[in-house]
């Protein structure tokens, strides 16, 4: 895909390649090919759990869809409902997973280094009611460190990560989407990979996996692999025909062929597609004025998604200069970092938090304000990062 018009630095370009095209066309010429979940689907997640290093993985028809299905897998395990921990900084379907499922979110604030949750505020938050903690490893960054995974562990909370935007990233030599019991992956237009839209909920746990496959297909027991499962209900249930037994109130989220080859045709290139993001992003904190942006961020592991640009200090009248000035010049930008900044401050939220709760945020109240994303991908070159910050710099 070209550039988006009037964009010369547009957030994406060229994420589905004439490669993947090919393959996929190739796919398509062969005698009657099947184009709903089937077998190019499986070999994805096969690929998808090799790359991740984890037992189990189900494609999914968005990354949005395997937030909601890990939430009704976590009311399956938690009739009773409670809380789950969310961060202010996130993209708008973690939340709304968590309240479409009847659970009350506990919100924290995120830092600057990793723009994901504060790890001090999250084991500060921890109550009788946690039922999980929900981190969304957000721009490329890991959420989580050594005294968050340990004490997690130790008190036996469920820690379901969102990686959708972090493809790659690593919490010490493991990829984050492997540390987790759940973990969720967008393949969205704009992400490391992309199938068009799509998703993968990741597990090393057999039930975890047995219930994602159930919810993707209408919980339709015939959609398990665990054959003692299936025979138990069959046997439990004889009046019903096997083939049509539904076990969960479940969705239809089944993701189809077509992405299953973009998805194997991605994946072969994704760690060479990282590695140009991270020095990308490494040239970027290097060039960009650190006296007026942000630039400390905590890169241990991380896998660069997009240019977050947070002014160090509020400033209102800089920020509408410098908003004005990257129009000009042709940046294409986000406001706000990850969904659009403080999701306290959205009206889907109207009723579920008190008044002027978001005031109890400072980071996320920072970042929605002064805060920005801008583009980084593979074929952005080194010379065009110079130019973006040199354009960026000269606002005055």
């Amino acid at each position: 895909m070209s550039n988006r018009p009037g964009f010369r630095f547009p957030l994406m370009r060229n994420n589905i390649s004439r490669a993947d095209l090919d393959q996929l066309i190739h796919f398509l010429q062969q005698p009657e090919p099947m184009l709903t979940n089937g077998q190019q689907v499986r070999n994805f997640e096969e690929e998808w759990s090799t790359w991740l290093g984890v037992r189990f993985s189900t494609y999914v028809n968005s990354g949005a869809s395997a937030n909601l299905i890990s939430m009704s897998i976590l009311r399956h395990l938690y009739p009773q409902g409670g809380e789950v921990i969310v961060p202010t900084i996130t993209w708008v379907s973690d939340i709304a997973s968590v309240l479409q499922n009847g659970f009350t979110p506990r919100f924290v604030d995120v830092t600057l280094e990793t723009v994901g949750m504060n790890p001090d505020l999250v084991l500060g938050s921890i109550s009788s009611e946690t039922r999980a903690v929900f981190v969304t490893h957000a721009q490329g960054f890991s959420a989580v460190d050594d005294r968050l995974y340990r004490e997690l562990s130790d008190r036996g909370i469920m820690l379901i990560e969102d990686v959708c935007e972090s493809h790659g990233a690593k919490y010490r030599s493991q990829k984050l989407g492997s540390i987790g019991e759940i973990s969720n992956f967008s393949f969205y237009y704009a992400h490391h990979m992309s199938t068009i839209e799509g998703g993968m909920i990741c597990t090393n746990n057999r039930e975890i996996h047995e219930l994602a496959r159930l919810f993707r297909s209408h919980g339709m027991v015939r959609e398990s692999t665990d054959d003692v499962l299936k025979k138990r209900y069959a046997d439990q249930y004889p009046d019903l025909n096997p083939d049509f037994i539904f076990a969960v109130p479940a969705f239809n989220m089944r993701g189809t062929e077509i992405g299953g080859v973009l998805g194997r045709s991605q994946l072969t290139r994704l760690d060479l597609n990282i590695s140009r993001r991270n020095e990308n992003h490494q040239q970027f904190l290097k060039q960009i004025d650190s006296r007026r942006f942000f630039t400390d961020f905590n890169l241990e592991g991380s896998s660069n998604y997009a240019f977050n640009l947070f002014l160090r200090e509020p400033d209102s009248d800089f920020r509408d200069r410098l908003v004005q000035h990257m129009r000009q010049h042709g940046i294409e930008h986000r406001r706000g970092s990850a969904g659009g900044g403080n999701q306290l401050r959205q009206p889907y939220l109207k009723n579920h938090v008190p008044e002027n709760h978001h005031k109890l945020f400072p980071i996320a109240e920072h970042i929605h304000f002064f805060g920005f994303y801008l583009g980084n991908y593979p074929e952005l070159s080194i010379d065009e990062v110079s130019e973006l910050c040199e354009i960026i710099n000269s606002c005055k």
